[in-house]
């Protein structure tokens, strides 16, 4: 099992190795690097694809402190150096989107592009926090369980929810939901609640920047995607049908061709 040093923590990661240019997939609150398994499956012949989790989460232990987005950001900086990875695609969904905007603005020599999924640059929406903050209390007490179904609905679309043929890929989700570590979930989303708004600094992003939104995310709404991509010169929004906040695992062909085909534009 990989692991890395980094500022007081020690993160998990995952490194295909290859000589093509690497990719670094950066995952969502509660998640790990797995969200990105079936791109790294598809991309890992052409591109040396590396994925982490953030301390506290997933196979990553807990820290006691360091979970706000800018140490985030460092500590994923600090994983793309001794990796020797730069300049990399650097890939981040929601959480790990607001990584991947603080690094294009502080340590932008580390990237060739990058690529947000269902995140945004504003603060957490006032009306959001103290139903999160709820079920934070909730789960503190009681384990994820009692809101498995909840936490579902706000990760995933209907189309995703509803299908058939997702079912056995929806079990999996949810036992990956209920092996999280409650006390690292509990700083991880206390640091996403409390961080800053970075709208007013994305003119200064330089690095090319795709945007992509789950029309069906109800985290995330696609108007603030949009809103993030407007504000990032030359960044291009595209909208993914049949997906909510967890576009990589609900629509992975959909994702990995507009990887694919962004990565090649900027070869």
């Amino acid at each position: 099992m990989p692991r890395m040093q980094v500022d007081g923590a020690e993160l998990h990661y995952e490194d295909t190795g290859g000589g093509g240019p690497p990719v670094v997939f950066s995952h969502g609150l509660l998640w790990s690097g797995k969200m990105y398994r079936f791109q790294v499956e598809a991309l890992r012949g052409s591109h040396r694809c590396i994925s982490f989790d953030f301390r506290g989460q997933g196979r990553s232990p807990i820290a006691d402190s360091g979970y706000d987005m800018d140490t985030l950001a460092r500590d994923a900086a600090a994983l793309i150096e001794k990796l020797r990875a730069a300049p990399c695609h650097f890939v981040g969904l929601s959480m790990g989107g607001f990584i991947g905007m603080r690094l294009a603005l502080r340590r932008p020599e580390l990237l060739r592009s990058l690529t947000l999924i269902e995140t945004a640059a504003d603060p957490e929406p006032a009306l959001n926090k103290p139903k999160y903050a709820l079920m934070g209390l909730i789960t503190r007490a009681f384990g994820t369980r009692p809101l498995l179904k909840p936490i579902m609905r706000i990760m995933f679309g209907r189309t995703f929810l509803r299908d058939p043929a997702k079912a056995g890929l929806r079990e999996s989700l949810e036992q990956e939901l209920l092996a999280n570590d409650v006390r690292g979930s509990m700083l991880a989303l206390r640091g996403v609640l409390e961080r800053g708004g970075l709208m007013d600094e994305l003119r200064s992003i330089r690095t090319p920047t795709l945007v992509l939104s789950g029309e069906e995310d109800v985290a995330v709404r696609p108007e603030r995607s949009r809103r993030t991509a407007e504000r990032i010169p030359g960044a291009r929004f595209l909208l993914v049908p049949g997906a909510g906040h967890t576009s990589s695992l609900e629509q992975p062909e959909t994702i990995t061709a507009a990887l694919r085909d962004f990565f090649a534009s900027r070869a």
